[in-house]
């Protein structure tokens, strides 16, 4: 995603929702580990929060690729239940960030992945990938076919680029159609350094990435220079979200999901980029799913409706880690 130029305060109504639903509940602080994992290129950050909980880990797989854990850090408040599990895949955050292009592919992440996983001895676990951490954990499952893998939480998911370029689309047209010139000419000549283009984008994003005003803190500093893994964002997907051109364009994995026989939970914003439409057909293309909307969100769930988005996740992860579901 390219940088949202909001201001930075972190709302009251934000504030008030994290405290309510955050470990703070379990009346004492979380204990919080970190490190870092030597990967192929580099190191990669991890942070456990909760480290010290019962249940089964969970492991999160954020999106971009090269958008860092920050823009999750609400999801933290699911350590009352469980140690919570954030690494920021090599390229972006606090991990290593090389200039070689020939990290950037699927393969690696998933060697990665099974890396962190293998370190931090995740025998058992929960994991949820998020945007492009969706397509992460799908390769995941149908390369490494891993043992252990309580439940796949696919939040936003991005299983067809092809239709998620198409859907997006239709999403633009909610634009002035100066912006959607505007889009439309830096399409065409490749220049999207623009402050025209920059504007459009930033119109979309409010829509369908984060409808929260002003975007809190957390988003905020995921997309800063110093966080943003622009190079692997640039290379793997392309200059916005809706303008798909590296190599993930041609991602295609709708026809091969029946293989997963994990239990799966597919959850999206009412006003998603990855929309109610597009996340129901993935969910009746993998046996043994379920399906979930947030309502009066998008991209951003957890930030835009976090008492709803919580609810459906803590239900999910309680009812497979008991062996029980729907």
């Amino acid at each position: 995603m390219r940088r949202f130029r909001h201001p930075l305060p972190l709302t009251l109504f934000l504030t008030m929702s994290l405290l309510a639903t955050g470990c703070a509940s379990a009346h004492r602080d979380p204990f919080v580990r970190e490190g870092r994992i030597p990967v192929l290129g580099g190191e990669v950050w991890y942070q456990i929060v909760g480290a010290d909980r019962p249940g089964v880990p969970l492991l999160i797989l954020h999106g971009g690729p090269g958008v860092p854990h920050d823009y999750l850090q609400p999801l933290e408040a699911l350590c009352r239940d469980r140690p919570v599990v954030f690494y920021d895949q090599l390229g972006c955050g606090n991990s290593s960030r090389p200039t070689d292009d020939t990290h950037w592919t699927i393969e690696r992440h998933i060697d990665e992945l099974a890396k962190v996983r293998a370190v931090l001895k995740l025998d058992r676990v929960h994991i949820l990938g998020h945007s492009w951490g969706s397509m992460l954990a799908v390769d995941y499952m149908l390369r490494d076919r891993p043992s252990g893998i309580v439940s796949l939480t696919l939040s936003g998911p991005a299983l067809s680029v092809q239709r998620w370029m198409a859907d997006q689309r239709v999403w633009l047209l909610e634009l002035p159609p100066e912006m959607q010139k505007n889009i439309q000419m830096a399409e065409a000549t490749g220049q999207f350094e623009t402050p025209a283009y920059e504007a459009a984008v930033n119109a979309f994003y409010a829509s369908h990435v984060c409808r929260v005003d002003p975007w809190p803190d957390y988003v905020q500093r995921a997309l800063t220079p110093e966080k943003f893994g622009k190079r692997v964002y640039n290379h793997m997907w392309g200059p916005s979200e809706f303008t798909g051109t590296g190599t993930l364009k041609d991602y295609e994995r709708v026809d091969r999901l029946r293989e997963i026989h994990t239990p799966t939970l597919f959850v999206c914003g009412r006003y998603d980029e990855a929309t109610p439409a597009a996340t129901e057909f993935y969910h009746r293309n993998l046996p043994n799913s379920e399906f979930a909307v947030i309502e009066n969100a998008s991209h951003l769930a957890w930030t835009e409706n976090p008492e709803a988005f919580m609810r459906v996740l803590r239900d999910f992860l309680r009812r497979t880690e008991s062996g029980r579901s729907r």
